[in-house]
């Protein structure tokens, strides 16, 4: 019997930390993250607190259903096809994401530890765009509500990366973006991915050539777009044919 083919994704996968997370550098070309930046709906963003999003199609109800529509044509490609490539969504219920929330982080903004919760498949695929930024996780201790986010895991991503975080991570971790301007003592030991990054990012993050040692390198940040796609596990195509949602857009 012939062997299975390798997984493509085992060259990505974050050694350091518990299984499944993966991170890959330049998954997107600068001319695609620019095309998909200048595509952004400029008035479909919600203010929160501390960013800005856009929930594509649309938002859950409260009964984390999601409303059947096809996502647009901007987010499909070449992401998604990229995706099927890598097979991260092969074992969802739909095969394919059909939920991505937009998030806008400019410098000193960020999210509070949380869990994505079991309204969605347990695969979660992030695309950067703009500035790096840090991302905290760490093995959730407690129920959220009582267990603050220790630091044990920082996750630095890059603009035009992808960060993938699969079950069990999924289910085991909580995560964060700081609400920072500086993300300060990247080095070798102290991020977890270090060893996956663009050699560019290594050398201008360190202030020793291998990241080993010494007090790390600071990235300074700029406005960070992140595409965060997911398989919402209930979808109504009654509602959205009522609400005239399942045209093409």
């Amino acid at each position: 019997m012939a062997s299975s083919a390798p997984d493509p994704r085992l060259a990505f996968r974050i050694p350091s930390l518990p299984p499944s997370f993966y991170y890959i550098p330049s998954f997107i070309s600068p001319e695609e993250e620019a095309s998909l930046l200048s595509k952004i709906p400029p008035n479909r963003w919600t203010n929160l607190t501390h960013r800005r999003l856009q929930a594509v199609a649309s938002t859950l109800t409260k009964s984390n259903t999601l409303l059947a529509a096809p996502l647009p044509s901007y987010l499909l490609d070449p992401i998604v096809t990229r995706f099927t490539t890598l097979g991260i969504f092969a074992h969802t219920p739909h095969k394919a994401p059909n939920h991505v929330l937009v998030n806008e982080y400019k410098p000193g903004e960020g999210i509070m530890a949380h869990e994505d919760g079991p309204a969605y498949a347990p695969v979660v695929a992030t695309v950067s765009l703009g500035g790096a930024v840090m991302l905290e996780s760490a093995v959730n201790p407690a129920p959220i509500h009582i267990a603050p986010l220790y630091t044990t895991h920082r996750i630095l991503c890059e603009p035009r990366s992808l960060l993938v975080t699969l079950a069990p991570a999924y289910i085991n971790t909580m995560h964060c973006v700081p609400a920072v301007t500086h993300d300060v003592d990247l080095r070798r030991a102290t991020v977890a991915n270090w060893d996956l990054l663009g050699e560019a990012w290594r050398y201008a993050a360190a202030d020793d050539v291998d990241g080993s040692g010494g007090s790390g390198g600071t990235n300074v940040r700029t406005t960070r777009v992140s595409l965060t796609y997911r398989d919402v596990l209930k979808v109504s195509n009654a509602a959205s044919r009522v609400l005239g949602l399942g045209g093409r857009r």
